[in-house]
């Protein structure tokens, strides 16, 4: 169930980085000289000011520290933050254009590409925002029914009539939706046919929960740890605990927007990218980061209902409490930001295995299609001192022991027993 943090190691040694650097030329090895080339001429950002939306949740904080620390002044932009409302709302947006970019749901991006999340439409995937840090929580009344885990949940559900507990998530192809599902299912419990799920919002799971309009969500932090906070709920898994170092948000876009404005893209990628290494470079960052994104402008919450899971320390509201070894991490020495086709992958294939979409994509011209990795290079080049992995896929093992890297999809969709 751990993920091999030696992985990473390999993948992004020293070796790996000299070899990536040569791959974009001499010029990574010397920092700022790329993104001083890249501030005039024909490589000057084709938009100045940059709208980018973002939802009051804890992973949004690489979006918005690149605009409080002026990463992006560096890269010639002006992020101009747009607090949502919903990840609808984001999709809305991003469409019409009147978002430029997003720190949005990976399955979001990769549902409408597919035409699952609603009308079909070319999108663009620039970095993974960060990995790790959302959960699952259950409600107190379920506590008191004996619920502590999925087995428990089980028993309960299968001793009550189908249909009769709710489980909330934040959108129908959205990460949230996947691990609920994943997990949902790992214990025998169908998420479509023995319990009902319905759509919320993440800054309105908590109070949903405290009126009992479900027994049960997915979401990122800090509506988690909240819920434990205000005494209506528990931690019964997280999501790193499903799949460790899981992709999660991502800064997306669309197809369009990138072809016309290249440049800015790059420049956006590089300033969010050199926010994720600042906020990952130490504690102290990490609690400064707390401390701004708390802010009314953003979560509008208290400090502490960030920090503490922002630092790895967990609770589940039951009395046990842990350091996690895969909290959420925004950098990891560059092994979260980097586009893999492996992870938009997978989202295709929960998204087939729970009928989202009902013919088998090409899921590897799909991933090409969206992951943009050629600007993630140039950004990371321009940042200077992002190591680059060797392959454009990685490796990983999910709960249920499956091991996921890219290399058969369809026949990896196909291979659950639970699906519909």
């Amino acid at each position: 169930m751990k993920q091999d943090d030696k992985k990473y190691s390999g993948q992004f040694s020293r070796r790996g980085f000299l070899a990536g650097s040569v791959a974009l030329g001499s010029s990574m090895m010397i920092p700022g000289f790329m993104n001083s080339v890249w501030a005039a001429g024909t490589d000057a950002p084709e938009k100045k000011e940059i709208r980018v939306g973002f939802i009051p949740l804890t992973d949004c904080a690489s979006v918005v520290m690149a605009s409080v620390k002026k990463f992006d002044e560096k890269y010639g932009i002006k992020i101009i933050l747009s607090k949502e409302s919903s990840w609808a709302s984001v999709r809305d947006k991003l469409i019409s254009g009147e978002l430029d970019a997003a720190h949005v749901l990976y399955g979001l991006v990769y549902g409408l590409q597919v035409g699952a999340a609603g009308p079909q439409h070319d999108m663009a995937m620039l970095m993974t925002i960060n990995n790790n840090g959302q959960a699952i929580t259950l409600s107190h009344q379920l506590q008191q029914a004996g619920v502590t885990e999925g087995a428990s949940l089980k028993k309960v559900v299968d001793a009550s009539p189908k249909g009769t507990y709710t489980f909330a998530q934040t959108f129908p192809t959205g990460t949230h939706a996947m691990w609920l599902y994943y997990w949902l299912a790992n214990a025998g419990i169908h998420p479509f046919n023995d319990v009902r799920n319905v759509v919320v919002p993440p800054p309105q799971m908590v109070v949903n929960m405290k009126i009992g309009n479900m027994s049960g969500y997915c979401v990122g932090e800090p509506w988690n740890q909240r819920a434990i906070i205000d005494e209506i709920g528990f931690t019964a898994i997280t999501s790193q605990a499903i799949w460790p170092d899981h992709p999660e948000k991502v800064l997306g876009t669309t197809a369009s927007w990138v072809a016309a404005n290249p440049n800015a893209a790059r420049a956006l990628t590089s300033a969010v990218l050199e926010a994720s290494r600042w906020i990952d470079t130490s504690d102290a960052n990490r609690i400064e980061t707390s401390q701004v994104v708390a802010q009314r402008a953003y979560i509008n919450t208290a400090v502490d209902t960030i920090q503490g899971r922002m630092l790895g320390d967990y609770e589940n509201g039951l009395g046990k409490k842990w350091k996690d070894a895969h909290s959420m991490r925004f950098f990891h020495d560059g092994a979260v930001n980097f586009p893999y086709l492996s992870d938009g992958m997978w989202f295709l294939t929960q998204q087939k295995r729970w009928g989202l979409i009902d013919k088998e994509p090409d899921y590897l011209a799909v991933a090409k299609k969206i992951n943009r990795i050629d600007i993630y290079k140039q950004a990371a080049s321009a940042v200077g001192g992002i190591a680059l992995p060797s392959s454009d896929c990685r490796s990983s093992k999910l709960m249920d022991g499956k091991v996921w890297d890219g290399s058969q999809p369809a026949e990896y969709a196909n291979s659950f027993a639970m699906k519909r």
